[in-house]
């Protein structure tokens, strides 16, 4: 974070939740998009983990390359911070085309994709992120482009519209979403390639954190790149901004390497605690164990309780607490499990008092 943004932060009293960053956040803040690229992986050589998904990449891309044909279109979905945006200049560099990022989002109007498409060169890589948020209409454009290359024009109306058809180079469409639900049949069917995109374990994690170390210039022991990758949240993401954090501790505490005592204390500074949770999911757990005697409970109640939002607490906490099994989500709402209670310090109640209704 920037020394403009720091000072810019501590002048604020409270800080809503879409302003304050979360450490241990999947989603890509500020300083990500600073260090993002210099951090990312050159080649598939270097690139650490998804292992079916590479493999299975490999052999698309030697078959397009040998039938001298671009890749088929490709889809990646899973969590945030996982390398989608990775894998998309991956694909480019390997099959030497430029690569067109843009984002769901922007893409407000069907004139915003048609100059995109127009400026397509044979075999280029066309990386929309998010693009579960495109428009129904933008996405209907997209309909004739990837199945046959063309983009269908009406013009006049009524019984003087006609249909134009204008040909576009042959291109790859690599798209990514943390929502494939909410993508439609339509445009998911036509995705050739599909890909799971699943959370790194902390040999993968710690394999990418001696390599940013090195990129970083920081000298790192084993041990020390253990601690952080433990406490990562299986995301690379994540895993990046903990050593950003930890290096700068290591060098205005300490001698600059990165030990694991080291690390364990720059990562309790920011309150990220052996399991990789901060303050909020910690809260978000208390609230569960406490407040409502372990649930079930409704998401509503527990961000009313916490002063967040649904949303917030959904996307940001709720995913990594259900992968490691500390909360269970039921018909009647969310409970928190045995080992949920252990790590907030508390006793599991028993199942035959009374409850809370």
């Amino acid at each position: 974070m920037s020394e403009a943004r720091k000072k810019l932060l501590s002048s604020a009293d409270a800080l809503p939740p879409e302003v304050e960053e979360r450490v241990v956040s999947p989603r890509e803040g500020i300083e990500d998009e600073l260090f993002g690229a210099t951090l990312r992986p050159r080649s598939f050589e270097e690139y650490v983990g998804q292992r079916d998904v590479v493999e299975n990449l490999h052999i698309a891309m030697a078959a397009a390359k040998k039938r001298g044909e671009p890749l088929e279109h490709a889809l990646f979905y899973g969590p945030p911070g996982l390398g989608k945006t990775t894998l998309a200049s991956l694909i480019a560099h390997e099959m030497g085309a430029a690569l067109r990022p843009t984002s769901g989002p922007t893409l407000e109007k069907p004139k915003d994709l048609v100059g995109i498409l127009t400026s397509l060169e044979e075999g280029d890589i066309l990386f929309i992120d998010e693009i579960h948020r495109l428009g129904r209409v933008v996405e209907e454009f997209l309909y004739p482009a990837m199945e046959d290359f063309q983009i269908d024009f009406v013009v006049d109306r009524g019984a003087y519209a006609k249909t134009l058809k204008l040909p576009l180079k042959r291109f790859t469409l690599v798209g990514a979403t943390t929502r494939a639900g909410l993508l439609t049949a339509p445009l998911r069917e036509r995705f050739g390639l599909l890909a799971h995109m699943d959370y790194y374990d902390v040999a993968e994690l710690r394999a990418i954190i001696t390599r940013s170390a090195a990129v970083l210039g920081v000298p790192i022991e084993a041990a020390g790149a253990t601690t952080i990758a433990s406490r990562s949240r299986g995301t690379p993401r994540v895993a990046n901004r903990l050593l950003r954090r930890v290096r700068d501790y290591a060098e205005v505490v300490h001698d600059g390497v990165i030990t694991a005592e080291i690390a364990d204390a720059a990562l309790h500074r920011e309150g990220v605690d052996a399991l990789g949770l901060d303050r909020l999911d910690r809260a978000f757990l208390e609230t569960i164990c406490t407040t409502y005697r372990g649930g079930p409970v409704g998401i509503g109640a527990i961000a009313a309780t916490l002063n967040e939002e649904s949303e917030t607490l959904e996307d940001m906490v709720e995913p990594y607490l259900l992968k490691i099994g500390f909360v269970a989500r039921t018909a009647a709402g969310r409970k928190a499990t045995p080992k949920a209670f252990e790590h907030v310090g508390l006793s599991a109640p028993d199942a035959n008092e009374p409850r809370l209704i």
